[in-house]
């Protein structure tokens, strides 16, 4: 009777599904998905944690707002590049949104333009107006592509870390063929997008989506066929050594795989190189050379224009030139090989997150400050100091000068603090001053010290434990050789460590085993605690990666004999000298091209923008003043004869106080863009590397430009004076 009640339970609820899932076949598909939609939700909680960017919750309320589906093919493109990112969005709600974001920035650009005229004059609200549209209208492609470009920039960091992957594997294969365990190996001690690709390979197994580790790893590798085709040649070495009978054999398979996938990215990037140069040639001139030259002209442009204001020229150098720059330079990065990529290791041991801060020791004690702190103070003072002339002239104070009596200035003497004058269509304008051209300098460097500062602080104590553990990472295959000799020669571990440490006594390497040797001798630790113990494990002092791995590889075959052991450990410090030795070779082909974006970055742009801003300067106060000098030497004449040409002919051009904050910020945005380019190309994805030389840069460049632009604005100016003093005698 309850079976009856049951089966009758089951087939009016089967009804039910039937119904709203548009018939019977549907119901076991829903049922899976479902299921399957669960667990993989708590797997990206647990292991994935990407959080609902606002990107994602903005697809999908535009895809609720107003449905706009692309083609079958394109959707099927966009949904790759999602899946390989995990968004949670469809290829629908990413169409929505590339129109709807750019329609409803297009009209907030519109009603905003009714309040620009109030603050530009009456004749810049058209141009915000068609600015906004345009804007509009550009913005929808690339909006189209965001997810090919998350995706890009996700494989760009998976690639960076796929030669360690295949080593992390093939190191562990060696003693223990099994693929599944050396999986979950690579993937604790890889980082990023491709450590967590791993355990979702993993994940998918042991919920059931595919039967074998083999079937979801040959799942996961159709995805990188068209990119990084020797990563999954690779791969596939691997996995046809687990049907090796032959032990020889099946070492031999394992240590092809790392050759494959070694030789093969030493051939990608030697090709990568060469097809470089054009488009950083391109980058350049379009992005530093020709806009900085440009500059030259605009003086003039704008005193035969008066039409064109400041606000114009800000518009195209500060929002849509660095924008340009930027795509171009991902473009670029987009089509970058696989290569070798170094992590943020406060990230990865969060103990090293107090070196993101300002350190103050104070007897035994340490303070701690944040750089975001120091860097705000800095640039508020800055930025305050810079708008002062602004300040002066909202609040109505009377302009001051001094030097020698001059009529053409707005404060009667050679020299003012403000210098407003009327255009001709009765808009103030200024301030035209010398002075306060000289407290305009105030605008870039209160861009670029606060910027400087905050990367640079928050970077470079955690760099230096970052070069101390590369240092260690080149001289450890030595010491791991050294060690396996000692363990093939029947010394227990706890002595070999010993012994390795006396004989390279002075070295990083030394360093390290004679803190295993300690921890073992004095703390009565096994040599696992020794390494990894949580509180004084010798791998804290040194975090790397590959120390780690290398000293798990063996603690796990030690477990199996000393011979295996040693045998582990020489070949470990010869996989790691052939990837020192790519590694090298792959930083002789980007040389001369990183060499180049270094004195782009560092010397040519700051250079020729401050020589620029100087030469403009002295251009603008010759045209502001020629014009009403000519007018008075001519008696004033009327308007329409020909003493009144040169005062309509020489307008008043625009004011060295905003051209140079214009072009101050500018050439930081150039170096942050170009920073981050050059580090991409060199280093692939390392942000840790990539904050450091942002900091570094940034201040660099700002000082130096800062410094050029004073003293040539100071002498050309002044030179501009005497002549303009001797055209009037």
């Amino acid at each position: 009777m309850a079976n009856d009640q049951y089966e009758q339970l089951v087939t009016k609820y089967r009804k039910k599904l039937a119904e709203k899932l548009g018939g019977e076949e549907n119901i076991e598909t829903a049922i899976s998905e479902k299921i399957i939609s669960k667990e993989y939700e708590t797997f990206k909680k647990e292991l994935l944690p990407v959080k609902l960017t606002l990107y994602e919750k903005a697809c999908n309320n535009a895809e609720k707002i107003i449905k706009i589906s692309p083609d079958k093919k394109k959707a099927h493109e966009i949904q790759k590049d999602i899946d390989a990112v995990h968004l949670q969005i469809t290829p629908t709600g990413v169409y929505s949104f590339s129109i709807s974001g750019p329609l409803v920035l297009a009209v907030v650009g519109i009603l905003l333009s009714m309040f620009i005229p109030a603050l530009f004059g009456n004749d810049t609200s058209m141009f915000f107006i068609l600015a906004s549209i345009m804007t509009g209208a550009v913005l929808i492609y690339p909006m189209q592509q965001i997810p090919k470009y998350i995706a890009n920039s996700w494989r760009m960091q998976a690639s960076n870390q796929m030669v360690l992957c295949i080593f992390y594997i093939v190191t562990y294969m060696r003693h223990t063929s099994n693929l599944e365990r050396a999986l979950e190996f690579a993937a604790s001690h890889l980082t990023g997008p491709l450590a967590l690709d791993l355990k979702k390979v993993l994940w998918d197994v042991e919920t059931s989506k595919y039967e074998t580790v083999k079937d979801s790893l040959d799942r996961y590798l159709d995805t990188w066929k068209e990119t990084n085709f020797e990563f999954v040649e690779a791969i596939h070495l691997i996995e046809s050594s687990l049907y090796e009978g032959s032990e020889t054999r099946r070492i031999s398979l394992l240590d092809k795989a790392l050759d494959v996938i070694l030789e093969e990215t030493y051939e990608k990037m030697m090709h990568y190189a060469q097809n470089l140069k054009g488009p950083i040639t391109t980058l350049h001139m379009l992005g530093i050379i020709l806009p900085i030259l440009g500059l030259v002209i605009l003086p003039l442009i704008v005193s035969f224009m008066a039409e064109v204001k400041w606000i114009h020229i800000a518009v195209l150098y500060n929002v849509a030139l660095p924008i340009a720059v930027y795509i171009m330079g991902k473009t670029i990065l987009t089509s970058r090989p696989t290569g070798y990529g170094d992590t943020d290791i406060s990230e990865e041991h969060p103990e090293l997150k107090k070196f993101r801060k300002i350190i103050i020791h104070i007897g035994k004690k340490e303070l701690y400050f944040s750089p975001m702190l120091l860097s705000i103070i800095v640039a508020g003072s800055c930025f305050f100091i810079a708008i002062i002339p602004l300040l002066m002239h909202f609040i109505g104070l009377s302009d001051i000068g001094f030097g020698n009596d001059d009529t053409t200035t707005a404060c009667g003497y050679t020299y003012c603090f403000l210098d407003y004058r009327e255009d001709a269509f009765g808009n103030e304008m200024g301030p035209f001053s010398l002075i306060a051209t000289v407290i305009s300098f105030f605008f870039p460097l209160a861009a670029g010290l606060g910027i400087g500062i905050y990367y640079k602080l928050r970077s470079q104590n955690v760099i230096k434990i970052r070069e101390e553990s590369k240092k260690l990472e080149q001289e450890f295959a030595s010491g791991l050789f050294q060690l396996g000799n000692r363990l093939g020669d029947g010394i227990p571990a706890e002595i070999a460590f010993q012994k390795v440490a006396g004989v390279m006594e002075g070295t990083e390497t030394g360093k390290f085993f004679e803190i295993v040797s300690d921890n073992i001798n004095q703390m009565g630790m096994s040599v696992e605690r020794a390494l990894f113990d949580t509180k004084r494990g010798a791998v804290l002092y040194f975090p790397s990666k590959m120390i780690e791995s290398s000293m798990k590889v063996l603690t796990e075959s030690a477990k199996k004999g000393p011979q295996i052991a040693a045998r582990a450990l020489i070949t470990v410090s010869q996989y790691i000298k052939e990837m020192h030795r790519v590694d090298e070779r792959l930083k002789d082909l980007l040389a001369e091209i990183i060499s180049s974006m270094k004195s782009q970055i560092s010397f040519m742009t700051p250079v020729i923008a401050g020589i620029v801003v100087g030469i403009t300067s002295m251009i603008s106060n010759i045209l502001a003043k020629l014009g009403p000098m000519l007018q008075q030497q001519q008696g004033g004449a009327a308007v329409g004869s020909a003493g009144a040409l040169p005062m309509d002919l020489f307008g008043l051009g625009i004011p060295s106080y905003h051209f140079q904050a214009i072009v101050g910020i500018y050439v930081i945005q150039i170096t942050y863009i170009l920073t981050i380019l050059a580090n991409g190309i060199e280093n692939g994805a390392d942000n840790l590397n990539e904050k450091y030389l942002i900091g570094k840069n940034v201040l660099y460049a700002t000082i130096l430009y800062v410094g050029i632009a004073f003293i040539i604005t100071i002498i050309f100016n002044t030179v501009a004076v005497m002549v303009l003093e001797g055209v009037v005698a």
